[in-house]
């Protein structure tokens, strides 16, 4: 059984769910939880590094179980955006027919197969077999033409990436939530509802700014495929050694060194409002679930409440963002160093609109939306979960 509180809520959850979404706030009293102080958090008793190592182990979980749909989602962008998936041959291209049968060839059953022209034949498959038309046709293609591996390109950079920020970020938005709403009850209760809004943006900002190079790293690990047969395609380090590779011939000062933040600025445009939207979703649906669970609630039945809380807020929190994704991934793909820097958020998105339309600005937004939500729900279920389990062992060794 776990522990609760009057109102019903588990006296270990975080502090965001003492809140009443309702427009009444109130302090807590000490019999409000086990052991809390006044107006303090249940799980106040967890350092830094703690709810850090919480929230990195849910971000590595997560990163692997929905990497194939963060594939899926670049891919189509960058196929929009002009990324060429095959190889432009020269020669004149003959046709052969569906039915014809090279072991060299990796086309889908239903394309046409061609054959290059010139000193000897080369079996090829022609353009339009490697044009990406869903979620499950990049699937099925780049199982079939790069191998199963290849769904988990960019893992490691993934991995990189998602276990610092979420590191930084979940950790930094209970303190700042915390402190947020202890400061607002007793100062502005009126304001109180709106501190995981704010909490969760600050919060978002400075995991953004600290990790955007290895975002940028593993964006263009998914976005682009070796055409070169027996290469193996370039790691992390050599993506991010590439961003600055053409200017080798000139001095490299520190203003060049910004290339490595390209698409920054669209990155925070899309992950503040994210998480602004995600916060101020999952906070009342889940009080409510939680509300709901009371005092017969398990371990089992809360984790079930925050992963589904988490999985409607995602969802609806990467809906909403997606033209800002498209535009992130825009930047982030654009190998000219000079054009990469004059290009703006607001000026991709215009050109965006301009050219595909409403299309265009929701590109790649089936695989964005199936894998955020399971991915926050999984963060956030998995965080709290481990959150609970350190805060057991604190009660039990005081």
């Amino acid at each position: 059984m776990v522990g609760c509180s009057k109102n019903g809520l588990p006296t270990w959850m975080s502090a965001a769910t003492r809140l009443d979404f309702d427009n009444i706030s109130r302090p807590s009293t000490a019999g409000d939880s086990d052991g809390a102080s006044p107006g303090g958090s249940p799980d106040s008793g967890l350092g830094l590094g703690e709810r850090a190592l919480s929230a990195a182990g849910a971000a590595f979980i997560s990163a692997i179980i929905v990497n194939p749909l963060d594939v899926a989602k670049t891919r189509l962008q960058a196929q929009a955006a002009g990324v060429p998936y095959y190889h432009q041959y020269g020669p004149q291209m003959a046709s052969l027919g569906p039915n014809s049968m090279f072991s060299e060839f990796r086309c889908s059953a239903s394309c046409p197969r061609g054959v290059v022209i010139g000193t000897e034949p080369l079996p090829v498959c022609p353009p339009e077999c490697f044009q990406y038309k869903g979620t499950l046709d990049v699937f099925f293609k780049v199982v079939r033409q790069e191998g199963f591996g290849r769904l988990w390109r960019g893992t490691n950079a993934g991995l990189a990436l998602a276990i610092p920020t979420v590191g930084i970020y979940l950790p930094c938005y209970d303190v700042f939530r915390n402190w947020m709403e202890d400061f607002s009850r007793v100062n502005a209760p009126g304001l109180t509802p709106y501190a995981p809004l704010v909490a969760g943006s600050i919060a978002r900002s400075l995991a953004c700014i600290a990790c955007s190079p290895i975002e940028l790293a593993r964006t263009r690990m998914q976005a682009y495929k070796e055409m070169r047969a027996g290469v193996k395609p370039p790691g992390m380090w050599k993506t991010l050694l590439g961003v600055l590779s053409p200017l080798s011939g000139n001095t490299v000062t520190f203003q060049n060194y910004r290339l490595l933040w390209t698409g920054v600025g669209a990155q925070l445009a899309r992950d503040v409002p994210f998480s602004a939207i995600c916060w101020s979703t999952l906070e009342p649906i889940r009080r409510k679930l939680l509300g709901i669970v009371g005092e017969e609630g398990n371990a089992a039945s809360v984790l079930g409440a925050n992963f589904s809380a988490a999985f409607v807020a995602g969802s609806l929190a990467a809906a909403a963002t997606c033209p800002l994704d498209v535009a992130k991934t825009r930047r982030q793909i654009e190998y000219d160093p000079q054009k990469a820097i004059k290009m703006t958020t607001r000026q991709t998105l215009v050109d965006i609109w301009r050219v595909e339309g409403v299309k265009g600005l929701f590109t790649g937004l089936g695989p964005r939306v199936g894998r955020a939500g399971p991915s926050v729900g999984i963060v956030i279920s998995f965080y709290e979960v481990v959150k609970y389990a350190l805060n057991q062992r604190h009660a039990s060794s005081s």
